[in-house]
């Protein structure tokens, strides 16, 4: 169920608001919504016929997706992590993850792979990028942490239609009823929780 935000609310006090409600979840609570994602995951059929998927790892309160990564392994499909681009500014890399790969902390304090270009997928050889949000609404507007690191990387995808597909992750108590946007704000074609697979 979605949350009530009045329009005027600032983007930074929406991030703040849902940050603290998902951050306040118990780890039980954590731990089904992890398990009912996985669920509606392995229905969707994006996920089903991709077979480049990039994925990453939870922080802040952020949904568990470790259970969706060990899936798509077991079903032999390729996932990459995004690792922040060394030399260009508010860019991504998405590097080849496996069991084996050695991480580090980047600057935000989130595990990412060793960059080794050895490992880096052209984002255009992508089928498919599983992308975290704080917050979204009932037409598919994203709100991020604020980087555009999301943004910049879809913007082709947004404008053209070509690309790897986005797919939002998001718990369902992330939706509000109405996110302000701004004119580089990418909307997500899909978004699951673990309740619902929205489709627009």
């Amino acid at each position: 169920m979605s949350s009530p935000v009045q329009p005027s609310s600032s983007r930074q006090h929406i991030r703040q608001h849902i940050r603290l409600r998902r951050r306040g979840l118990s780890p039980l609570q954590q731990q089904h919504a992890a398990h009912d994602l996985l669920i509606l995951f392995q229905q969707v059929a994006s996920v089903i016929d991709a077979h480049h998927i990039a994925l990453y790892l939870s922080n802040d309160g952020e949904i568990d997706t470790q259970p969706l990564i060990d899936w798509l392994w077991r079903h032999g499909k390729s996932v990459y992590l995004p690792v922040l681009h060394p030399f260009s500014k508010g860019q991504l890399l998405f590097l080849h993850y496996t069991p084996d790969t050695r991480m580090t902390l980047n600057k935000y304090q989130i595990q990412e792979p060793v960059l080794d270009i050895r490992l880096v997928k052209p984002v255009n050889e992508l089928d498919l990028i599983c992308t975290p949000l704080v917050a979204f609404d009932s037409t598919g507007q994203r709100l991020g942490m604020g980087g555009g690191y999301y943004d910049r990387t879809l913007n082709r995808w947004h404008h053209e239609k070509q690309g790897p597909r986005p797919l939002g992750l998001a718990h369902d108590c992330q939706q509000v009823e109405n996110l302000p946007f701004e004119a580089w704000d990418v909307p997500l074609p899909e978004i699951i929780t673990p309740s619902c697979h929205f489709s627009w």
